[in-house]
């Protein structure tokens, strides 16, 4: 099964979809351990990692190669944030080839200018709503496998031009044939979020929507669901949280001289050991030394 099958029979089973945004294989391991169905290769966690803005400075071919490497680490499906495409039309058009080629379960695009500015930051600048719908179709055209899904991410309530502004740009986009609209807000309720999914019930139902709690985090799955949001993206909080884990160990150490004072808070090495599959190492070369001493053992005259 591709990764768009798996994820679109994820969204079957009529029950939230849980996405962790990871940036790594490590995360995305971390992430299915903890029980997420899917897992978002967040733009601002791979240019975090890299040490750069997420302010499209990463090129297509490196974000494409850290999906690929979180595609291999995981059975969970993959989403991978692109952006706004890497460009106009023919970039997209490649990136949508790349993505896919590379085990991306779906990509998502946004509609703001090239180079994008992070929805956090102010200057948000909204592409033309005719002319984003058409790379939307550009971007299902150019997809092979016929369960890969396109999400088209809507930046209106970000950049606040408002909610008329939102329902437009969804319906064109969904009319171009995008699989899910992701309704984005930086407002710290969910009730710009609810009150589009409330009018998106009455217009196209059969579009899921996505949401992405960053700001409005006080409210729940449950409560996101019964306003209609189908897949719910939880889409820097890993990379947060390493950051902070990782300057407090790594100041411990300093202000200790020794790392003794944290090991309580570190897991034991055993237990990357066992998240990255050391055990199938061992049990790969014990097999090897076996095979190799019958095969020598059957050799006639030894």
């Amino acid at each position: 099964m591709s990764g768009g099958a798996a994820l679109r029979a994820a969204l079957s089973l009529g029950r939230p979809l849980r996405v962790a945004g990871v940036h790594d294989a490590l995360s995305a391991l971390v992430a299915q351990r903890c029980g997420f169905d899917a897992a978002w290769a967040s733009g601002l966690g791979v240019a975090a990692v890299n040490g750069m803005p997420d302010a499209n400075v990463l090129t297509m071919s490196e974000v494409c190669d850290a999906t690929r490497v979180i595609s291999q680490a995981t059975p969970m499906p993959v989403i991978s944030d692109c952006d706004t495409g890497f460009g106009e039309v023919r970039n997209l058009r490649r990136s949508v080839a790349e993505f896919e080629r590379g085990g991306a379960a779906a990509v998502c695009i946004e509609d703001k200018l090239y180079p994008k500015r992070n929805s956090f930051r102010p200057g948000q600048e909204l592409l033309d709503p005719y002319e984003f719908a058409m790379k939307v179709r550009v971007a299902k055209e150019t997809q092979l496998d016929p369960d890969f899904m396109v999400f088209a991410r809507v930046e209106s309530l970000i950049a606040g031009v408002g909610m008329e502004d939102a329902l437009l740009r969804a319906g064109l986009y969904a009319e171009a044939g995008a699989d899910a609209i992701v309704i984005h807000s930086k407002a710290e309720t969910a009730t710009e979020v609810t009150e589009f999914s409330r009018h998106w019930q009455e217009r196209s139902p059969q579009v899921p929507l996505v949401a992405i709690p960053t700001t409005y985090h006080r409210t729940t799955i449950e409560e996101l669901t019964a306003s209609g949001i189908a897949i719910v993206i939880y889409a820097n909080q890993a990379i947060r949280a390493s950051v902070r884990a990782m300057e407090s160990a790594l100041r411990g150490i300093v202000d200790a001289g020794t790392s003794s004072e944290i090991e309580d808070e570190l897991v034991p090495v055993g237990a990357l050991f066992e998240l990255t599959g050391e055990d199938l190492i061992d049990r790969l070369d014990q097999r090897f030394l076996a095979d190799t001493e019958d095969a020598r053992a059957r050799q006639p005259g030894e």
